[in-house]
């Protein structure tokens, strides 16, 4: 915290720092016998009322009284990832977009609005890398008219936790009565040592998803413009790994695992993979991988991302044990009284 010359803890943010990354600590129980504080950093996102609102890496967002301040500066803006390959947020954004593309999609300034009859969210929310060429609620209700005469609730898909990402907006969608409804991590990391990984063998690679990889898929049901999304982006590939017949198996006949990989430049976007339960603490997930990342090597790949839920603790083990590590938090926002239904 910032600390005068005297040795005192200073406030030293006004709210003309909105939109920087500040660190600030509060007194959590004024009057008590004994002080507690709290120290929260992230970026401050309005001060209106003497209430200062800051939305941290995580997208949540805290509201602290400012009598209760007690310290408070400026700081730099998140540090560059010192390990794995060095990426902007918008590069990530865009590279994760081509692997996984809409039916349909139009321009709103520097906001491209996505459908695709509601197969997951990533493909049916509006991706903002600008400004949308209007003030933001003229923008929003242009959002949900067109989401409404596809049939669908309006999304906004945001980021925060690295430079460039939108924690103005989250604060805003917030303020609008936008519930956020899905959080998740991309993660990136180098994708050689994800190919040196052993047991790769017996992993075949095809083009498109068949009949047993999609046995496997979780998302059952799938239909023409899910294979359409699933098959989308710069250079696809699917992994399976036969299964075996025997009884006790959660889908009779499907493979024991599968995958998908897009590769896009010097990028290989991982998604997709997914173990028989039965199978799983195999090795097969890592097989997979590893057959999938041996190829996009071939292709000229050097590095890899993935997307991970924050409460899959089992995937996030395995993908950290890769070398892979969270480059910034994504969010979708659902419109007020939207549906919402659907899978992330």
């Amino acid at each position: 915290m910032e600390i005068s010359a005297a040795g005192r803890l200073e406030v030293r943010i006004t709210a003309a720092d909105v939109g920087k990354r500040v660190s600030v600590r509060c007194l959590t129980e004024p009057g008590a016998a004994r002080e507690k504080f709290t120290d929260t950093v992230g970026v401050l996102t309005s001060w209106d009322d003497d209430v200062l609102l800051i939305t941290q890496k995580s997208g949540v967002s805290v509201r602290i009284a400012v009598p209760s301040l007690v310290a408070g500066k400026v700081v730099p803006a998140a540090p560059a990832r010192r390990r794995g390959p060095a990426a902007t947020y918008r590069e990530l954004a865009r590279v994760s977009s081509r692997a996984w593309r809409p039916v349909e999609s139009e321009r709103l300034g520097g906001w491209e609005l996505r459908a695709a009859a509601g197969f997951t969210r990533r493909a049916n929310s509006v991706l903002p890398l600008g400004d949308p060429g209007l003030p933001l609620d003229e923008a929003l209700a242009a959002v949900r008219r067109w989401y409404a005469r596809r049939g669908l609730p309006a999304y906004v898909q945001t980021a925060t936790g690295a430079e460039g990402t939108q924690e103005a907006l989250c604060a805003e969608l917030e303020r609008r009565g936008w519930a956020r409804e899905v959080s998740a991590e991309l993660w990136t990391g180098a994708l050689a040592p994800v190919a040196d990984r052993a047991g790769s063998a017996g992993v075949e690679l095809s083009r498109t998803a068949d009949a047993a990889w999609l046995a496997r898929y979780q998302r059952k049901g799938v239909g023409e413009v899910a294979l359409r999304v699933l098959g989308s982006g710069p250079s696809v590939w699917f992994a399976t790994v036969p299964g075996e017949e025997a009884s006790g198996q959660d889908v009779p006949g499907a493979p024991a695992a599968i995958g998908r990989c897009v590769v896009d430049g010097r990028w290989a976007s991982f998604a997709a993979v997914e173990v028989a339960p039965e199978r799983r603490r195999q090795g097969l997930a890592g097989a997979v991988m590893a057959a999938l990342a041996g190829r996009a090597l071939d292709e000229g790949a050097s590095a890899a991302c993935l997307q991970v839920e924050t409460d899959n603790a089992g995937a996030r083990a395995l993908y950290a044990g890769m070398g892979f590590a969270a480059h910034h938090a994504y969010h979708h926002y659902r419109e007020p009284d939207g549906d919402g239904t659907g899978p992330a």
